[in-house]
């Protein structure tokens, strides 16, 4: 192909090397759809496929890249609906100028991972899910959506609301943990934030429910390996947050890399048309995930790229990401009556609805305003949300002694590990490259809080994830001249994403052994700990007095540390997920099933479900993190003992700070079905209260229970509660139930 012009070639170099005005509130419901309807009519078979049709740039790919030199002559000719890893107003708006050359001129959709913050880094996501902070989240969603959308961005594949209870999946960094109540909040929360006030809104972007389902019980945490379940646990633990999701509105969904029972997610009716656009009633589209429709041929679902076209849009895949599947085959597949016109058109509305949702049509290029991205990008503002989500989503493990916070006043500190001055590692996995971006290390995070008031001695000690202790020496040797000792291990951020899984998810290298030796200074330890998922490090644990979980904070994330390390902000995040003491324990969850020889606990166990050589208990469980200060619970009341079905009850407490530090609680409600016609677990979340309290403040805490909060699947799959007791548990962790009562549902 010729360059004829330096457009064409800008065009062509983004395309190969790169990435309001809201909704009329007259408009009827159904104004919408008589627009979609009158441009199907004028549409050509060829291209109705082509809006079915999503190809990437080849920069900062997610997958593998099927390059092409025609991308350009396909937007051209209507044979392409959507790009991925286009960014930035000025390239999405040349872009979305050769889409305006085609014969319908309709406007191309421009999605990217935006999955923990765009120019501005947050937390990732199972970061922020241990603040149990649902303001902060949706807060973090919100400023993504308005970088992102300023950026010429429509759609992020975000947020990934898989319930995952495996810390070797690599992907469990990317969504909330391992529980449906939790991670059902946390989906609403983050569509939310994603899409604000509605689509059309210059602030918004459609976000995407992903992936159904069931993608996080992969076997053996091995990423897109399959799963094998029963209904009853895919409907009460692995929908429920897509449910939720669908519920807050979510504009898309994508399908899972996974088979569920035999079926690919892409080609599984069961999941798109039965249950999602059937059961539930979706309006939106449903995107595959990159590559995943021509993939079903390596499944052995497909014979080829032909019959995998078939099945995906049979069952209700929308958008062909990047396979190219569709735009190769479903021209001929509705010429053999292999799939119907009808079902294309389904298929084809869906996704133009969303792009006069977005008011596309009025304006194409409405999303890409150069002068709005300058000044919404890395502001200051965005900056210190970043810091303050980042600050609440460090947990406290451990506090022997009350050694932090640190006193600001010492003369000598110092901060040793391979990660103590680490940016890169800061980011995280799924972040956004930029060039020249400012992330925060912690040890610069500790120089800004401190200025020249305090010595630094700074060592790396070791990397991340050799077998060298060369370094050692220099760090010891600096630890001995310090006050206080700052360590910072983990993982580097591409050791946890996707195809990220590892079957030893110890700390990686010698940096436990390093940890020991500072230890073996008898000088104050403080370890950080930063990494994308759940790590094992049983000696530090038993050993070193204080231990903080910061997973990878984004961009500030050295001075949220730095804000916890010294007590400018009291910690208050809880795990949302339960850390194992080895690989054998996984999965581990605390929603367990009793058995009919329970182990009563760790030493019990001849003859009962526990191991011979290993506690059944975790080494920290679901819900735990501590405090600068103490917390009290009493007074437990219930304003009723029985409750009839259409009635409710309150459980209602006190909870008073009895330390000397102002600081928040996280209240866990749990309840037990007793007795029921199947097995339900020994305790499940059904609520919590996140609580600020000064020193010395008491508050009254209310629960409120009701049918819905005791239902489950019953042996018939039907939904609804069954008379019969219940315990009613409280506490500031699952394994730390403080309040005790029970109380009987009557019909």
């Amino acid at each position: 192909m010729r360059i004829k012009t330096f457009q064409t070639f800008l065009i062509i170099s983004i395309l190969n090397c790169g990435l309001s005005f809201a909704q009329n509130s007259k408009s009827k419901p159904d104004a919408i759809d008589m627009k979609v309807n009158a441009l199907l009519a004028k549409m050509t078979l060829d291209e109705k496929i082509g809006q079915l049709n999503q190809y990437t740039s080849d920069k900062d790919a997610t997958g593998p890249v099927s390059k092409s030199s025609n991308k350009l002559e396909e937007i051209k000719q209507g044979r392409l609906g959507s790009m991925l890893n286009v960014r930035g107003a000025a390239d999405t708006r040349i872009v979305q100028e050769t889409a305006m050359q085609s014969r319908l001129k309709i406007p191309l959709l421009f999605g990217l991972d935006v999955i923990h913050g765009y120019r501005v880094t947050f937390p990732i996501p199972l970061a922020e899910a241990a603040s149990w902070d649902l303001d902060a989240m949706e807060l973090s969603a919100r400023v993504a959506a308005r970088e992102a959308a300023s950026s010429g961005i429509h759609w992020t594949f975000a947020p990934m609301v898989d319930i995952s209870r495996d810390p070797r999946w690599g992907r469990v960094m990317e969504g909330a943990g391992e529980d449906p109540y939790l991670g059902s909040l946390i989906a609403k929360a983050r569509i939310n934030g994603f899409q604000g006030k509605g689509l059309g809104n210059l602030d918004a972007v459609m976000a995407c429910a992903k992936h159904f389902a069931a993608y996080g019980a992969a076997l053996a945490g091995r990423d897109y390996n399959s799963v094998d379940m029963s209904d009853r646990l895919l409907w009460e633990v692995y929908l429920p947050p897509f449910k939720a999701a669908l519920d807050a509105g979510a504009a898309t969904f994508m399908n899972s890399f996974n088979d569920l029972n035999g079926i690919p997610a892409t080609g599984n009716s069961y999941l798109q048309r039965d249950i999602l656009k059937g059961k539930w009633n979706f309006k939106g589209f449903m995107v595959s995930d990159w590559g995943s429709i021509g993939e079903m041929a390596a499944h052995g679902f497909a014979k080829d790229s032909y019959d995998a076209a078939r099945l995906a849009l049979n069952a209700g895949s929308d958008m062909d990401m990047e396979s190219r599947s569709y735009i190769g085959n479903l021209a001929k597949l509705v010429k053999d009556k292999k799939v119907s016109i009808a079902s294309v058109d389904d298929a084809v509305r869906r996704v133009l609805r969303k792009k006069f949702e977005l008011g596309l049509f009025d304006d194409p290029y409405r999303f890409s305003d150069i002068e709005r991205e300058k000044k919404e990008l890395n502001s200051p503002e965005n900056r210190q949300a970043s810091r303050d989500v980042a600050k609440k989503s460090i947990v406290l493990l451990k506090n022997e002694n009350q050694l932090l916070p640190l006193s600001k006043n010492l003369k000598t500190i110092a901060v040793i590990g391979p990660l103590a001055k680490s940016n890169i590692d800061m980011k995280g996995f799924w972040s956004v490259e930029w060039d020249n971006d400012k992330l925060v290390s912690l040890y610069e995070g500790i120089e800004n809080k401190l200025g020249s008031n305090t010595k630094l001695l700074y060592s790396k000690g070791c990397e991340i994830a050799d077998s060298s202790q060369t370094g050692f020496a220099e760090a010891i040797a600096n630890a001995k001249q310090a006050d206080v000792v700052i360590v910072a291990v983990g993982e580097a951020f591409n050791m946890s994403g996707e195809a990220k899984s590892r079957s030893n998810i110890h700390i990686p290298g010698v940096q436990e052994e390093l940890v020991k030796a500072l230890q073996a200074t008898g000088k104050p330890v403080v370890v950080l700990v930063m990494a994308g998922r759940p790590l094992i490090f049983n000696w530090t644990a038993d050993h070193v007095p204080s231990i903080l979980y910061t997973w990878w904070l984004g961009s500030e994330a050295g001075n949220a540390m730095a804000d916890v390390l010294f007590g400018d902000y009291n910690p208050a995040g809880k795990l949302p997920i339960t850390f194992p003491r080895s690989e054998g324990q996984i999965p581990v969850f605390y929603s367990y099933k009793n058995t009919g020889r329970p182990s009563m606990n760790d030493q019990d166990i001849m003859y009962k479900s526990a191991y011979l050589d290993l506690p059944n208990s975790p080494k920290f469980a679901f819900g735990h993190g501590l405090s600068y200060t103490s917390f009290k619970y009493s007074d437990l009341k219930l304003s009723k003992s029985k409750l009839g079905k259409g009635e409710k009850l309150t459980a209602t407490f006190t909870l008073t700070n009895t330390g000397k530090y102002a600081g928040e609680e996280v209240a866990q409600l749990y309840l037990q079905d007793v007795v029921a016609s199947v097995t339900r677990p020994v305790k499940e979340l059904k609520d919590f209260r996140k609580v600020m309290l000064a020193p010395g403040e008491s508050k009254s805490i209310t629960f409120t229970i009701d049918k819905e909060k005791l239902s489950f699947y019953d042996q018939k799959m039907k939904w609804g509660a069954e008379a019969g007791d219940f315990n009613l548990m409280i506490g500031t962790a699952s394994n730390n139930i403080l309040l005790n009562s029970k109380f009987e549902l009557i019909d």
